[in-house]
């Protein structure tokens, strides 16, 4: 059944999934040109995403978007497993949302244009002077129950554990007074670790926790905000991947 399911990757899965990215980039690059980027810069990523899913014949369970109003903000912190947490953030979150990201993946062709022309927003971890701008790029950005998706742990575990929670995701919801979501990712590290070659079918599983108001304002918040989302991502892991 591997053996089935590694040719059914390469000869289809693949192809079509190179093709639909290049669509995808397009159709974001050129619909945000014309129209709304809140618009054009969500829904064919989140098509894309969802049919990646579906592509590779991976099954797909989401938990508590009963806990998110519609129209309220927030500041979504994930655990990040591996690479399939893009596709199942944008494609199963249920939320219109701007990703925050390293300033180097705007290099990458297409997908990075595409990613500036919907508004995500790119921030120099080099230069802290710069974070007063982000902060007002992303306060300009969520309005009318627009997000922000922001990986705490800055970049994807090498282990499969989850590590430790920076503080960058947690100030910005402190500064801008947006209640924090804790999110929990399970199987995208059994589909494909950091050297993995190959993918592996597993099910992917999206919990959504209760929202964290902010309770003051300043670094007390930050810390207590921190510790209570970093208990709850850790809550809904399988013992093996909490943390070391």
């Amino acid at each position: 059944m591997k053996v089935i399911y590694a040719i059914y990757q390469v000869c289809i899965a693949l192809p079509i999934f190179l093709v639909l990215t290049l669509l995808t980039a397009l159709t974001t690059i050129i619909g945000s040109l014309i129209g709304g980027a809140h618009v054009w810069g969500y829904y064919p990523g989140k098509i894309w995403s969802q049919l990646t899913c579906y592509l590779f014949l991976l099954p797909v369970k989401v938990r508590g978007r009963e806990k998110l109003h519609k129209h309220t903000s927030y500041v979504f912190v994930p655990n990040h497993q591996g690479a399939f947490d893009i596709f199942l953030i944008y494609g199963f979150l249920g939320r219109n949302f701007k990703w925050l990201m390293k300033k180097s993946l705007r290099k990458i062709p297409f997908v990075g244009k595409a990613c500036e022309s919907a508004g995500h927003i790119f921030v120099d971890r080099t230069n802290p002077k710069k974070m007063l701008g982000t902060i007002r790029q992303a306060e300009r950005s969520l309005t009318n129950g627009v997000s922000l998706v922001v990986f705490p742990e800055g970049t994807r575990t090498l282990t499969g554990h989850l590590g430790t929670f920076k503080k960058g995701a947690f100030q910005l919801a402190d500064d801008l007074q947006l209640s924090v979501v804790p999110v929990t990712i399970d199987g995208s590290y059994d589909i494909l670790p950091p050297k993995g070659k190959w993918i592996h079918r597993h099910r992917l599983t999206l919990t959504i926790h209760t929202p964290i108001p902010p309770k003051g304002k300043g670094p007390e918040n930050v810390q207590a905000t921190m510790a209570e989302a970093y208990a709850a991502v850790e809550s809904a892991l399988p013992d093996r991947y909490k943390r070391m």
